[in-house]
């Protein structure tokens, strides 16, 4: 049962190294925006229109909460079974469909692109999460959980490798950047886009959160292990403009849900306990210091001493 604190600094923010109080404002609480929800994912947020959109899977549909009036309503139904969703440097929304098993960007006027649905002539799996690059590139992960059943999609078996994907902003080609990754899920680029973060979520024993090089700009070498998550499930990642990388996770008990939080060295710095698994996270508001939580049935959100850096 969600209750707010009542007391500042709110309980549910817990300091795990000196380093993280700087990011906690003492008299900013988590906030329950919506409950209602089936599975939520893919949180982003759109500025110039002060609101905030994230998906619904098994509803099949997408969300929209405004900032001005928290009025809560249908941005798209059916949404093809969206998960992942981003902004490109052009401000369109880009979102990995489980249902399509595509990529897509949704244009100015409404209409929307496809910008990739198979891969040397088989389909994708169920495109997962997405990042936007400086350069106008678009980055995902395809890994299988779409199909696995009718759930969040519609069962069918792969017909890929389990790839991350790198399509080019001026030329639309796609190139896999990492192959045979066990799970590949969340991504996010550091705020120099030097390195990419990616959450491995089927490895064993434990999940994992690898980092690459990126290497001008286009191909990633040099992948390692940067987080071993031990009992718990990293989904989602978002990094501030400091380098920390703000991490949903979860597996269902009151000592892993939530967010937990990570500095540029892989040290874990901070969590923000919440009472259900937490799939993704984003910064948002005018200031970009609002971090926006979407877990299983509800979205919460908490103002941080902290920027979202680009990109997601």
């Amino acid at each position: 049962m969600w209750q707010p604190s009542e007391r500042y600094p709110d309980p549910s923010i817990e300091i795990l190294d000196p380093s993280f109080l700087k990011y906690r404002i003492f008299n900013a609480a988590v906030e329950r925006l919506f409950t209602g929800t089936r599975w939520g994912e893919g949180p982003v947020w759109f500025g110039d229109g002060r609101y905030l959109l994230w998906s619904d899977i098994p509803n099949n549909r997408i969300l929209k909460w405004e900032e001005e009036t928290a009025v809560v309503s249908i941005f798209r139904k059916p949404s093809n079974f969206a998960n992942g969703n981003t902004r490109d440097r052009e401000g369109r929304l880009v979102t990995c469909e489980h249902g399509g098993r595509r990529v897509t960007r949704t244009e100015y006027a409404g209409s929307i692109t496809v910008l990739m649905d198979s891969y040397q002539g088989n389909p994708l799996n169920s495109p997962n999460d997405v990042v936007a690059k400086s350069d106008g590139s678009i980055w995902f992960t395809d890994p299988p959980f779409g199909i696995l059943s009718s759930y969040e999609g519609q069962r069918a078996e792969p017909e890929s490798p389990l790839n991350v994907y790198r399509i080019d902003g001026v030329t639309g080609v796609a190139a896999a950047v990492a192959t045979d990754i066990r799970g590949p899920n969340g991504l996010a680029f550091s705020p120099d886009e030097k390195k990419l973060y990616l959450v491995e979520s089927r490895a064993a024993p434990n999940r994992l959160i690898l980092v690459y090089d990126v290497v001008d700009g286009r191909t990633l070498a040099n992948g390692k292990v940067f987080i071993d998550a031990g009992p718990g499930a990293p989904d989602g990642i978002r990094v501030d403009t400091d380098g920390n990388l703000w991490c949903g996770w979860g597996m269902g008990s009151e000592e892993l849900d939530g967010v937990m939080i990570y500095n540029p060295a892989g040290q874990l710095i901070g969590r923000i306990k919440l009472p259900e698994r937490c799939a993704n996270v984003c910064f948002g508001g005018a200031k970009r210091n609002r971090l926006f939580m979407a877990a299983g049935q509800s979205l919460y959100s908490l103002y941080v001493n902290a920027e979202g850096a680009a990109g997601g």
